[in-house]
């Protein structure tokens, strides 16, 4: 969801001047519904100054009115100025030659917070080449001891929404590729073929000397097999002593 430009000074002002609820001015704003409340409370955003949201062409009059009469509804963000010029750019970006120098510090900064993305990703956000990246990363760059890794938004090499959406495409991609063990492959057996295996149970073949030995098989054995088992083993032992009484 699309947010507003300053978010807290923006619901300063929704609390100022309007009647809409705290969760609808939470919702817009992107805030937690206990802060809008502690804004109205003057215990949050002291000192901030409201910021109009229909006089910066952000809010109409209009939608707020509908918000106000129905608590339940949401406000819709009539404009977004954060997303102008995010139409998407043909060809290699261009850096401006003041900012080529701080390339290497956006590249190290990339390869260390976000080593999910790859080369050709980080190459189209800050316009560099594959060469370079690989330089950085392997730590082989001829100044690698000066370089340090610095945010590429800070230094406004990329914005943050192309940044957000390169790491959200490297993570979809990475969990695609993820290879899956023996263990996990054998417990996807479908119905079929579970129904289909052999119902006798035995003992795990890690045991010693059991691994032929099946639960619940080989007949039923008659009363007088166990007499003579029984008899047989204590056939063996030697009839116990009685100890002399004092």
């Amino acid at each position: 969801m699309a947010l507003p430009l300053m978010q807290r000074a923006t619901a300063v002002w929704l609390v100022e001047n309007t009647t809409l609820t705290f969760r609808q001015i939470a919702e817009f704003c992107g805030l937690h519904e206990l802060e809008v409340n502690g804004i109205a409370d003057g215990e949050v955003a002291q000192g901030i100054k409201g910021f109009d949201p229909i006089a910066n062409r952000q809010l109409t009059a209009e939608e707020i009115a509908r918000c106000e009469k129905d608590p339940r509804a949401t406000l819709r963000l009539w404009r977004n100025p954060a997303a102008e010029g995010e139409q998407k750019r043909k060809g290699p970006r261009y850096t401006p030659l003041s900012k080529r120098q701080d390339r290497p510090a956006a590249i190290a900064w990339l390869v260390k917070f976000h080593p999910e993305l790859s080369d050709g990703q980080i190459a189209k956000l800050v316009g560099t080449t594959k060469p370079t990246i690989e330089s950085i990363r392997e730590r082989t760059h001829w100044n690698i001891a000066n370089i340090s890794p610095v945010d590429p938004v800070a230094l406004g090499m990329c914005k943050q929404s192309e940044l957000d959406i390169a790491v959200a495409k490297a993570v979809a991609k990475q969990g695609k590729d993820e290879v899956m063990t023996d263990a996990e492959r054998m417990k996807l057996v479908s119905t079929q073929e579970s129904l289909s295996q052999d119902a006798d149970t035995r003992i795990p073949s890690n045991i010693s000397g059991l691994e032929n030995f099946k639960i619940g098989g080989g007949g039923e054995r008659t009363r007088e097999d166990a007499k003579a088992d029984a008899e047989s083993l204590f056939a063996g032992l030697a009839p116990a002593e009685d100890d002399d009484e004092d």
